[in-house]
């Protein structure tokens, strides 16, 4: 596994819990306008993108049938994924006043468990599943089974029969009757998973950056994603983010991070921003119960809060990850295999 993958996806993971954390700050203390401070939404641009540029690098050159593709995804991705999904629910119909985003409804329920995209009860303007931030997974899921379903051709027909689909499911969407599966498939977000396999392709054929072009695409992505993000709506959100996180994933892949000392802290947040992202609504929801009912001064600083949000969550997401996710070695590469 490339180490600075693992530097993205924790990196991503942190910039959606910062985000998550200042939505709350205006629950915590309506006095607050942060606002001003509300960036990280694009860390899910950066996971999409990573996620087809992963889900290339490790099926080319391999003999995976769709089944076996799909085994391994379901493992690593439902477990955990259910389990937080049927927690919520039950905390939703047994103390509805501690979840401010989720109801309990059974149909919701259902459709969250099979990645479906349904109207979110507690917000009819919203689709998410009962698990908010489950929205992406809803995504990953859609993307993995294309993916699957291409595995029988050949790698060099992958790619192109990918963005045929990707096309066609757009256009269809389009011109189909406006409903809840129209307008989910119907955003071009998917075409960031595009993007990430074409990269990975690019990857194993062994076309990079130069080192010093790979650390500016690095930076000019990073710089124009806050930018972006502060300027752009999220309904722009395929290119005015998608497009920054392009160049972020592969500046990153292209650095010969050989040279560097590995930051195991950050690595091994990686390994556990699965875990991060799908906990971190709790913790964030456990500080601001807190924050309402206890005389915890320090809960009401913005600043605060925020690390906080960032620290515990870090920490939930580890424990969950170390109590789910078996032992096992991981080698750490920066380079295409000779």
């Amino acid at each position: 596994m490339l180490v600075q993958l693992q530097y993205l996806r924790a990196v991503a993971a942190l910039m959606v819990v910062y985000f998550h954390a200042i939505l709350q700050l205006a629950k915590v203390n309506p006095a607050i306008d942060a606002t001003a401070f509300l960036y990280g939404e694009t860390g899910v641009d950066i996971f999409f993108v990573l996620s087809g540029f992963v889900m290339w690098l490790t099926t080319s050159g391999r003999a995976m049938s769709p089944i076996d593709f799909a085994r391994r995804r379901i493992k690593r991705i439902v477990p955990l994924y259910w389990l937080a999904t049927l927690f919520s629910a039950a905390v939703a119909l047994v103390a509805p006043s501690l979840l401010k985003s989720t109801v309990f409804d059974l149909p919701h329920l259902i459709a969250s468990l099979l990645f479906l995209p349904w109207t979110n009860a507690a917000d009819p303007s919203t689709i998410t599943p009962v698990v908010v931030p489950g929205w992406t997974l809803n995504y990953e899921m859609f993307f993995y089974l294309v993916f699957a379903l291409l595995l029988p051709l050949s790698e060099n027909r992958r790619i192109p029969a990918m963005f045929a689909v990707f096309t066609v499911i757009l256009i269809a969407c389009r011109l189909l009757p406006e409903m809840t599966a129209t307008r989910f498939y119907g955003e071009p977000i998917i075409l960031e998973f595009l993007a990430g396999t074409v990269l990975g392709w690019l990857y194993r054929q062994k076309v990079v950056l130069p080192n010093r072009w790979a650390w500016a695409a690095l930076a000019i992505g990073f710089a124009f994603l806050f930018i972006n993000e502060a300027l752009m709506r999220p309904e722009s959100r395929f290119y005015a983010w998608g497009i920054p996180a392009i160049f972020i994933v592969y500046g990153a892949v292209s650095i010969d991070f050989s040279r560097l000392p590995i930051l195991a802290w950050l690595n091994y947040l990686g390994d556990c921003s699965y875990s991060i992202y799908i906990t971190h609504a709790f913790t964030l929801a456990f500080l601001r119960v807190a924050a309402d009912r206890l005389p915890i001064g320090i809960l009401q600083q913005p600043v605060l809060f925020v690390i906080l949000s960032l620290v515990l969550s870090s920490i939930g997401g580890a424990i969950i990850h170390e109590i789910t996710t078996p032992r096992r070695k991981v080698a750490v590469a920066s380079r295409p295999p000779a």
